[in-house]
């Protein structure tokens, strides 16, 4: 279910989808091995990701992964102002500095835009890269920060789909933290804001979330429509409860001598093993009850509020805590380019400055403290890595397509903002030009973004996968951990 107007329905395939359940083999006979297929092909036809399998072949790769690091993505669809948010101009003229005035932080000398005094104010846990490269990145759909390949851009390369999200490469590389959870998760407005498998495939690709909770549902320029989603996902169908799921299972798991007489592969064999996980996914508790904030206590729920981005981030949260390793939030309203896309107030519908990314900035403020001071709460921020990015940064000159209030789209330099993660925090690392709009040292790169990233979940930084064509490719495209934060 979309939280904003309806849309054409994507077609999220299962996690089982690999077993090509209705394809005959061979003659066509149905054989047991057919009836096992199809028979996890239906039960698991949900959009399920590979489930923990992506732990067992870390094992047989001799990377065994210990210890609950973890990824939560804020990511904010559209490309947020870099000069309104965290590089402001405060001494430029107003076309170039914008209409929001400054605030002090926790690090001496370091401003802020006024409308994230939060944040400034203890910005001592977070760090703020100011020098982002986003040259090749564009959006919609947004592939190459979430990727951290510069060639993962479809809009110019016919190729660009195939590169795996840094989500799905962790989830392959080092699996999810708990056997009963999804790896890698999404909250998404669009299929085109989230990074998915590519080659990697199916298996891989995020367990996608929006009918796992029950959440407000939003309009498409952000009003609470009065409505909830229902929690669809995790409700079995009339006259099926989880005893009979269960029983179910069982029923196959007698036919294992037959299968073993019939059809002794080990695609087959794995399948009674992952079969058993997808079960349990399905009909136990562990993932359903980190969906159910009703099992949240009313002090910390009112602590992040109604809003539907900050609920997400409250199961996000959740999730991490039930074994989920990597989490994105789709922070947009709108299932076109994103709601940060300010252009202008006479470009509807995500405004301009002032009354676009206006309203965004308090709300955004409210959802990334109270996360991270939730994660240091419970002890929780050394392990998991927030990281708040778009795709792009915005014009240093304000006015573009005729208003006078918007920015458009800059890929000359952005943003961003990470946090946790046990990381060296409480500093601002690159610099811009006086007015904002390019590089003046310490340039980095989405390559050196998944790097980061990878350090810091364990995922070697040498390994690689196979494209299409069978060439390796290494999962870090030209880049390093940003030294500053270890």
């Amino acid at each position: 279910m979309s939280f904003g107007n309806p849309r054409p329905a994507h077609d999220h395939r299962h996690a089982f989808t690999h077993f090509h359940a209705r394809e005959p083999e061979g003659l066509i006979l149905q054989t047991r091995r057919n009836l096992l297929k199809a028979s996890m092909a239906g039960m698991a036809g949900l959009t399920l990701p590979g489930l923990l399998r992506s732990r067992a072949e870390a094992s047989d790769l001799g990377r065994p992964i210990g210890g609950n690091k973890a990824v939560i993505l804020l990511w904010m669809a559209g490309g947020p102002s870099q000069i309104d948010t965290w590089d402001p101009k405060p001494d430029r003229p107003y076309e170039n500095r914008g209409p929001f005035g400054t605030i002090q932080t926790a690090i001496p000398g370091v401003a802020l835009c006024e409308h994230l005094p939060k944040q400034a104010a203890m910005l001592d846990k977070f760090t703020i890269i100011r020098s982002v490269d986003a040259t090749h990145s564009n959006h919609e759909p947004n592939k190459v920060f979430q990727t951290g390949n510069l060639e993962a851009a479809p809009r110019v390369n016919p190729r660009g789909d195939s590169y795996p999200a840094i989500g799905s490469v962790v989830a392959k590389y080092h699996g999810a933290n708990h056997p009963a959870m999804p790896p890698y998760i999404a909250f998404q407005t669009s299929r085109s804001h989230i990074a998915y498998a590519g080659v990697l495939g199916k298996e891989y690709d995020p367990f996608i979330a929006n009918q796992a909770a029950r959440l407000p549902i939003y309009s498409n320029v952000g009003v609470d429509t009065g409505r909830m989603t229902q929690a669809e996902l995790f409700t079995l169908p009339a006259g099926l409860d989880e005893a009979r799921v269960r029983g179910r299972r069982s029923l196959l798991e007698r036919f294992d001598d037959a299968r073993r007489a019939i059809d002794s592969s080990a695609e087959v064999d794995a399948l009674d093993d992952y079969g058993q996980q997808a079960v349990e996914l399905l009909a136990g508790r562990r993932a359903r009850d980190a969906f159910d904030l009703d099992r949240e206590p009313q002090e910390i729920r009112d602590r992040f509020g109604k809003h539907l981005w900050c609920q997400q981030a409250l199961i996000a949260r959740r999730l991490i805590e039930a074994g989920a390793a990597f989490v994105t939030l789709d922070l947009s309203y709108h299932p076109a380019s994103g709601t940060w896309d300010t252009h202008g107030d006479n470009i509807p519908p995500y405004g301009g400055i002032t009354k676009g990314l206006g309203p965004l900035l308090p709300l955004f403020d409210h959802l990334i403290t109270t996360l991270v001071s939730d994660l240091d709460r419970l002890g929780l921020l050394d392990d998991v890595l927030v990281v708040a990015m778009g795709e792009f940064g915005r014009t240093p000159q304000l006015g573009t397509q005729g208003s006078t209030d918007g920015r458009n789209h800059w890929p000359h330099v952005m943003s961003l903002c990470l946090a946790g993660g046990g990381l060296n925090h409480g500093q601002v690392i690159g610099a811009t030009m006086p007015d904002g709009g390019h590089i003046k040292d310490r340039p980095v790169t989405p390559g050196d973004l998944a790097a980061t990233i990878y350090r810091h979940m364990g995922v070697p930084l040498d390994a690689h996968y196979e494209e299409k064509d069978g060439r390796p490719r290494p999962i870090v495209d030209r880049g390093s951990p940003i030294a500053e934060l270890f």
